[in-house]
């Protein structure tokens, strides 16, 4: 069965820092782009992030852009959001995706086919 599995969510004061984690199992990431997307309540899932397959280029949203980094360890399995400078307003269920895809990524919702359950990240004080 293939599966994303997030974590590294919680609880965390403003201006803090948290490492969100997404492990793939039943195949390997090599040829994927992987994405990480967040959805507050009452609005709509966005993409924040992503990372291709081929030469590992990024891409990131406006809102988190300098304060957001993502990391693909291949030998693990497992890309990784490290978060800081976090804000109230970076409260949401934060989600990681994959796809098969070559060339640069892509951080809309639609470019994705297989999504992990999601992991809360709370930003305050």
């Amino acid at each position: 069965q293939l599966r994303l599995v997030e974590s590294g969510g919680g609880l965390v004061q403003p201006g803090g820092s948290l490492r969100l984690s997404c492990a793939a199992s039943g195949f390997t990431l090599d040829y994927y782009a992987i994405g990480w997307f967040r959805q507050a309540p009452g609005k709509e899932r966005e993409g924040i992030s992503c990372i291709s397959s081929s030469d590992d280029s990024t891409d990131y949203a406006d809102s988190v852009k300098g304060r957001f980094t993502i990391s693909r360890d291949n030998a693990k399995n497992t890309v990784y959001l490290e978060m800081s400078s976090l804000k109230p307003e970076d409260t949401a269920v934060y989600y990681c995706a994959s796809v098969v895809r070559y060339g640069l990524c892509k951080m809309h919702i639609y470019e994705y086919d297989l999504w992990g359950q999601g992991t809360q990240v709370t930003v305050s004080s």
